[in-house]
């Protein structure tokens, strides 16, 4: 990344990226594929999330990919665009896009759990931090089966990885954004601890992460 600007003219460029990061990340691509697809409003069925999970209990698995690549895109986005005027805009702008799809202005601040945006925000401003999440999310995926428990850990290692590979700034970012997919995931962690969280694959209806 660029050297970051003079702190003096620094203030305009972090609040627009911030406030740029925000009004990006809080698009619904969910919400809008499934309406354009003619499926409704996709809070109104499943976990009532707006995220790759809950679209693909549409059944309309592409659909659910193609919002999941967009969840992640608009994270990464923010980052590589606000990354041309300095490092710290770039982790600015990605805190904005976190906070964006998590506590969209247009949904009364209710909106995803925000593990696709997080990891597109974490492959924009260190791919090895975002590689290491994504495989983490595979491996405890793979092994336990619980979607929700692979996004805790996978988050929950970032700001070591973060801190690490990126400097203090990426993992102080990466510690914000596993807060902030920690309190979304309140309700799940809940049954992860009585044991009633269901598996990747099971028919039980409950909340997911997404």
């Amino acid at each position: 990344m660029p050297d970051p600007i003079s702190w003096g003219f620094s203030w305009p460029y972090l609040l627009a990226a911030a406030i740029a990061g925000y009004l990006l990340g809080s698009i619904p691509f969910g919400l809008v594929l499934s309406r354009i697809a003619g499926y409704g409003d996709i809070r109104k069925i499943g976990s009532g999330n707006i995220g790759a999970t809950n679209v693909l209990r549409t059944g309309n698995k592409p659909l659910a990919a193609l919002t999941l690549v967009l969840d992640s895109g608009k994270g990464a986005f923010a980052v590589l665009v606000a990354s041309q005027f300095g490092p710290d805009t770039a982790v600015l702008a990605g805190a904005g896009a976190m906070l964006g799809h998590t506590f969209p202005v247009w949904l009364g601040f209710n909106g995803g759990k925000g593990v696709a945006t997080a990891l597109g925000v974490l492959l924009a401003v260190s791919w090895p931090v975002g590689v290491i999440a994504c495989l983490t999310w595979l491996l405890v995926a793979f092994a336990l089966r619980y979607s929700s428990l692979s996004a805790l850990v996978a988050l929950g290692i970032s700001p070591l990885t973060g801190w690490y590979f990126a400097g203090p700034q990426v993992g102080q970012l990466c510690a914000f954004i596993a807060v902030l997919v920690y309190i979304r995931h309140h309700a799940n962690i809940r049954r992860l601890l009585k044991g009633e969280e269901p598996r990747i694959g099971s028919k039980k209806k409950a909340e997911s992460a997404s």
